[in-house]
């Protein structure tokens, strides 16, 4: 790691702090920082609950979906480091192979069949969506290996197949859904809005545990670049280095998606931007996608719940609208700069 960079961890660290204080205090109610702090030094440090009505806001509304915000940002973004480094392609995206469609079907039989599986601290949508994204990881890569290779254009045409046969699976429940449809819908426009902070912390551990690998294999992802042949002659294990990439990357898009529903966008646009600021190198490139990833999140849930108070709205249009335009004007200014 260059020792210019890491003084830029250190600012985006200082940025999350200070977003993550700021979007403690937006909000239909609004809480002065000054008073989010005093409220969270009380609790974290004196060990102090308050009951008064800001605290109850702070704690039991705006904490769980802050955190989730800052959880799904990081998992989604650092996911999407992980499978552009593998595929050599900065178009490739954390729902490429299928995690996004197959977590919205196990969301969709959940809502939609009324399962009660009975989990305790673990509702059965968020369950039901991570062992859909993870099954449906399983399939698809089993359908794209060939011999004990797997071949990343047909890993790609296989995630794109599934998706689009589950896709239309989901579209068929929701047909029957009747008064389960709304439910439904917004689950899949993506949000926090009915998060609740005891399912984070099997969803943390295991995001935690993804990105730990990924960035185990930074220096691997490096050696990539340079394409799969050289980087056997440099001593990488190519298809050992891909599967455990896939299957970490993968599970820590599943955990994510397990409690937020769909929300686009993040796993491409910003590496896009993260690389813009430190460079392609990996060993700086996933912390910094991690904190950029849980910043916008942060920022786009803040402003989903102000834009048209008191409707709240899901982040995950909020993040479709504006990753959107930002990703073509990406597209207009670097062009070239990387290979598509």
């Amino acid at each position: 790691m260059r020792p210019r960079r890491k003084p830029l961890l250190v600012v985006l660290l200082v940025a999350l702090i200070l977003v993550f204080v700021i979007s403690m205090s937006i909000g239909p109610s609004q809480i002065p920082p000054y008073q989010v702090l005093g409220l969270l030094y009380n609790l974290l440090l004196r060990s102090q609950e308050s009951t008064e009505p800001a605290a109850l806001i702070l704690f039991q509304i705006r904490l769980p979906r802050v955190l989730a915000g800052a959880i799904v940002g990081a998992s989604l973004s650092t996911a999407g480091v992980a499978f552009q480094g593998i595929f050599r392609n900065s178009m490739a995206d954390p729902y490429v192979i299928g995690v996004s469609a197959g977590a919205a079907l196990g969301a969709a039989l959940a809502i939609v069949l009324g399962t009660s599986l009975g989990i305790p601290g673990l509702s059965d949508i968020p369950f039901l969506a991570f062992l859909g994204a993870l099954l449906t990881i399983l399939v698809v890569y089993n359908v794209a290996r060939v011999g004990s290779k797997v071949p990343v254009t047909t890993l790609l045409l296989s995630g794109i197949a599934f998706s689009i046969f589950l896709s239309a699976v989901v579209a068929l429940l929701e047909v029957f859904a009747g008064w389960e449809l709304h439910t439904l819908v917004f689950w899949l426009m993506g949000g926090f809005s009915y998060i609740q902070l005891n399912e984070l912390w099997t969803v943390a551990i295991l995001v935690s545990v993804s990105i730990v690998i990924i960035y185990m294999y930074a220096r691997d992802l490096n050696i990539l670049q340079l394409g799969e042949e050289e980087a056997r002659h440099l001593g990488v294990e190519t298809e050992k280095t891909k599967k455990i990439l896939i299957v970490a990357g993968s599970l820590a898009t599943a955990s994510a998606v397990s409690i937020s529903g769909i929300i686009g966008f993040v796993g491409l646009i910003i590496p896009h931007i993260t690389r813009l600021l430190v460079g392609p190198d990996h060993r700086i490139l996933i912390p910094a996608s991690m904190l950029v990833g849980a910043i916008f999140i942060m920022l786009c849930d803040a402003f989903g719940r102000v834009v048209l108070a008191p409707i709240d709205l899901p982040v995950g249009i909020v993040t479709a609208l504006s990753g959107g335009p930002f990703f073509i004007y990406l597209l207009k200014k670097r062009k070239g700069a990387y290979e598509i």
